[in-house]
């Protein structure tokens, strides 16, 4: 297929990263408006509210489960299709399940469409950044994964402030209103921008899932799932601790979460040009400065300055972290990319789920509103003891390679 003239291939990269932002308002619009939902939603809110608010975080859960059963499947029956066209059905299945979590009669509708929503979530990611990659060239899978992903940490910066602004003025429903209408201009901008690269017949859903015999893949699965948790515990409260511990008005909470949108947008940008470049490095560095930044966010985000500090560098670390995982989930994963960058998102929201539940559960014990911070650091902890049990594998199987080699090559001229 020839080139695509500059103005088409920048739509198209632009389409790309707009379902990305639809994606993360829709993500995390729900963590800002927690407070909303549940007074509308829970009627013992008002006698008891730090207990309906943590009842109220089962939509979290229920999202990132629907992350976690989507990506995969979805990865797996697309495997032979055209990315562009998987594309356009995974962008129609956003506005549908999200034009449903708007119309959700009770909070059980709305956590039945909330894992429905989520379908598709892992999925849009893997197949944007592959399609990503391949219209940029090669030598560009981590700039690949970051352009995809730059969607999702530019929207914590507009699309998450503006969304939960729209959702405390207007009601909550207008806040998955908005974000069906970024996933609509996606789709149109996409139909006419994607080229429409082939599919490859040759793989199947069966082919697709016996990547998932490699060990190597479940020790990162392990990873993302755990350390990302970290993440997840503190953003899943982040409201309660700006109004409850900081002391600071609602009307501020639209600016914490732009302040760690920030971080987020140039901890993708960092991490997707370090990934190309080292790696290993990129992991390590990634999680070791997340656990600082969780430690220092649990001793002073009691302060509007602590707090405003403290969730930028949050933002920045952990994206620094989600281009490295997942391209090596993609190299591990060989032939299978497709499920490899899908599994990532899979594990970033069993991390999305054990966070929000384990976070709740520390406040619903009586601990405090920051009390998930701690709960954070212990997860990205044993991600980053993962991590590392990962890389040593690899180091293990290099020399085992090398090994081989050299016997091979000794061995050669006896026969």
């Amino acid at each position: 297929m020839p080139a695509l003239a500059p103005a088409r291939r920048a739509v198209a990269l632009f389409a790309i990263a707009l379902g990305g932002f639809g994606i993360g308002v829709t993500e995390f619009a729900s963590m800002g408006l927690l407070p909303e939902i549940a007074r509308d939603l829970l009627p013992g809110y008002e006698s008891s509210p730090s207990t309906e608010i943590a009842r109220a975080g089962l939509l979290i859960t229920m999202y990132a489960l629907g992350v976690v059963v989507g990506a995969p499947t979805v990865a797996a029956l697309g495997a032979r299709a055209s990315q562009a066209r998987l594309t356009f059905l995974l962008l129609g299945l956003f506005i549908v399940g999200t034009l449903a979590s708007a119309l959700a009669p009770t909070f059980e509708w709305l956590s039945a469409f909330r894992f429905i929503a989520a379908l598709p979530h892992g999925a849009y990611f893997a197949v944007a950044s592959l399609l990503a990659a391949r219209i940029m060239g090669p030598g560009s899978q981590g700039k690949g994964i970051a352009l995809a992903l730059s969607g999702l940490t530019v929207a914590n910066v507009v699309g998450v402030p503006l969304a939960t602004w729209l959702g405390q003025g207007l009601g909550w429903r207008w806040a998955y209103v908005m974000v069906a209408g970024i996933f609509a201009l996606a789709l149109v901008l996409a139909l006419a921008a994607l080229p429409r690269y082939p599919g490859d017949p040759s793989r199947t859903a069966a082919s697709e899932l016996r990547a998932f015999r490699n060990g190597r893949i479940w020790i990162m699965i392990a990873v993302g799932s755990i350390g990302f948790g970290g993440f997840f515990a503190v953003y899943s409260y982040i409201a309660e601790v700006s109004t409850q511990v900081a002391g600071l008005s609602a009307g501020t909470v639209p600016w914490v979460l732009a302040v760690m949108g920030v971080g987020m947008t140039l901890g993708n940008v960092v991490g997707g040009w370090a990934t190309d470049r080292n790696l290993t490095r990129t992991i390590v560095f990634g999680f070791s400065a997340m656990i600082a930044a969780l430690v220092l966010y649990t001793l002073l985000a009691s302060t509007a300055v602590g707090l405003f500090a403290t969730v930028f560098l949050i933002g920045a670390m952990q994206s620094i972290l989600i281009p490295s995982i997942q391209a090596r989930l993609i190299r591990i994963a060989d032939e299978a990319a497709l499920l490899g960058a899908a599994v990532n998102h899979s594990a970033f929201n069993v991390g999305n789920a054990l966070g929000a539940a384990l976070g709740g559960a520390s406040i619903a014990a009586g601990f405090g509103y920051l009390s998930p911070g701690w709960v954070g650091v212990g997860l990205a902890a044993v991600g980053m003891l993962l991590a590392l049990v990962s890389l040593s594998v690899t180091r293990r199987d290099k020399r085992a390679d090398l090994n081989t080699v050299g016997i091979s090559v000794i061995d050669g001229p006896r026969r």
